[in-house]
């Protein structure tokens, strides 16, 4: 297998070569991290499966070891994030979430903590920490259960109205410190897109999972309650906001959520003049979350978008988290949301818009959705079933099969390889099939370029032609496949992502 690579990276004397040009001096953002959810799967996963199959799951998303041919063994993932529950899964139906599967527990019941609640998430997140992943957050899709206004984990349905009793707000900021400090979490991002009403979806009163809407007026009121327990605390937890449910609600200050005071989220919290400004707070750190979701396609949209985030980050000085993406949606026809796709196009869709968010948004971090999925639906980096039995159900509850995706691998080809406190560089080429971006630390020099047409000649700048560097490959038949080369030209496969790493 790696002959046929070796030889698909061969030397060419092809006219039509696209030179890389490489600036060093020239950077941009600092990496933070790559990341992905626990949401929901993990807890049936990390407390039903074999230990075995635990154990394959948390290798291919954190291990950052090699086998014996060199090929990576997982994706090395740099965050993970923990979905801290409300409690619904202890409420059962009346919960009034009818899957199972998107209830959560809480730690937090009739006044008592109870470590023992999240088992499953908590087994990854232990499994996460011995694989040497960088930084953990915790993430929260509603408050507790017993601190909401109608005593559910789903909102009214009203578009900013916080299903929150604020009487509590005291009660509120200490759980999320105290469960901060007792799973040691590096970040705490308290609402999860505030811009859905997150209410119920049907007459029949019922909701898909945990949620509440929040405006940006109390959005700020309960961070500076937080900022003040978290200093009462001592605690070194950074509180991070504001997982937009889009990139828009970021930076337009006459959307269509600004009626409810949702948008232009970037100046609200983040400039001096604003009546909601936190960016002075302590606890707070310096960034803005937001969700790739529906901005994607088509490309002008996809790029232009970016670009005038961009502009809003760069104009008050702070940092750019993508914090959470899966495929959705039809995306003006080029991909369809639903239906698995273990195969290059998803692969390949995703990869773009990393590569866009990096390059046009400066994003320094970029987290995917769902880990694991049970779903029939382009939402996961693995998919488990049961006999080829698809869904969130009881066939796949306590134990199933599982499949990675060319995704993760192509996720891979990022993760894996660009670390935290890499910066990266200007690099260019005239190529216009192939998207490339460049990072660098003090040790290495990594390239990735994404190549969605056929088989593309490149050529690298001279001063590493005399570097042996090892190649990574997702392609159809590769999954993050090793191969050395040294020269100059090489051919970049058909369809494929493919990772450059130059020691320096």
């Amino acid at each position: 297998m790696k002959q046929l690579f070796v030889s698909l990276l061969f030397i060419s004397q092809i006219s039509f070569s696209q030179k890389l040009k490489i600036d060093t001096k020239t950077t941009y953002q600092t990496i933070h991290s790559f990341g992905a959810s626990d949401c929901w799967s993990m807890q049936m996963v990390g407390e039903n499966y074999p230990v075995e199959k635990r154990e394959k799951i948390a290798s291919l998303l954190f291990s950052k070891e090699l086998d014996q041919a060199g090929n990576p063994k997982g994706i090395g993932l740099s965050m993970w994030r923990f979905n801290i529950g409300a409690g619904s899964t202890e409420q059962g139906i009346d919960s009034k979430i009818t899957n199972e599967w998107r209830r959560a527990e809480c730690f937090l019941e009739n006044g008592k903590y109870n470590w023992n609640k999240q088992r499953g998430q908590q087994w990854f997140l232990e499994a996460a920490k011995r694989n040497g992943v960088d930084f953990t957050l915790g993430f929260l899709n509603s408050a507790p259960v017993s601190m909401t206004k109608n005593g559910l984990a789903i909102g009214s349905g009203k578009l900013g109205d916080w299903n929150f009793d604020k009487n509590k707000i005291d009660d509120f900021t200490g759980f999320l410190a105290e469960v901060s400090a007792k799973l040691k979490f590096d970040y705490i991002s308290p609402f999860n897109e505030p811009q859905w009403d997150w209410g119920p979806k049907s007459k029949s009163g019922f909701g898909s999972q945990e949620g509440t809407p929040i405006n940006n007026d109390d959005l700020a009121w309960a961070v500076r309650k937080l900022d003040t327990k978290m200093m009462e605390r001592k605690l070194s937890t950074k509180v991070v906001i504001t997982d937009a449910a889009q990139i828009d609600y970021l930076y337009k200050s006459k959307s269509n959520r600004s009626e409810v005071g949702q948008d232009n989220q970037i100046e609200s919290f983040f400039s001096e003049s604003s009546k909601n400004y936190v960016g002075n707070l302590n606890s707070v750190e310096k960034l803005i979350c937001g969700h790739s979701y529906f901005t994607t396609s088509p490309n002008s949209e996809l790029i232009g978008k970016r670009q005038e985030l961009s502009a809003k980050i760069q104009q008050q000085k702070i940092n750019y988290w993508q914090s959470e993406y899966c495929v959705l949606g039809d995306n003006a026809g080029e991909i369809e949301g639903g239906g698995q796709d273990l195969g290059m196009k998803t692969a390949l869709y995703v990869a773009k818009v990393i590569h866009a968010d990096l390059t046009y948004a400066n994003a320094s971090a970029w987290h995917w959705w769902l880990s694991v999925s049970a779903n029939d639906y382009k939402d996961g980096l693995i998919y488990v079933a049961n006999n080829g039995v698809k869904g969130e159900n009881d066939s796949n509850k306590f134990d199933a099969e599982i499949y990675d995706s060319k995704l993760l691998w192509a996720f891979g080809n990022f993760s894996r390889f660009v670390r935290p406190q890499m910066q990266r560089i200007k690099i260019e080429t005239d190529n216009k099939d192939l998207m490339v971006s460049a990072y660098k630390s003090a040790k290495e020099l990594v390239v990735v370029i994404v190549n969605s047409a056929t088989n593309q000649e490149i050529e690298l700048p001279k001063k590493y032609a005399k570097n042996t560097i090892d190649v990574y490959t997702t392609s159809k038949n590769s999954n993050l496949v090793n191969s050395k080369f040294k020269g100059s030209k090489m051919i970049i496969p058909e369809q494929s992502i493919i990772t450059f790493v130059i020691k320096l």
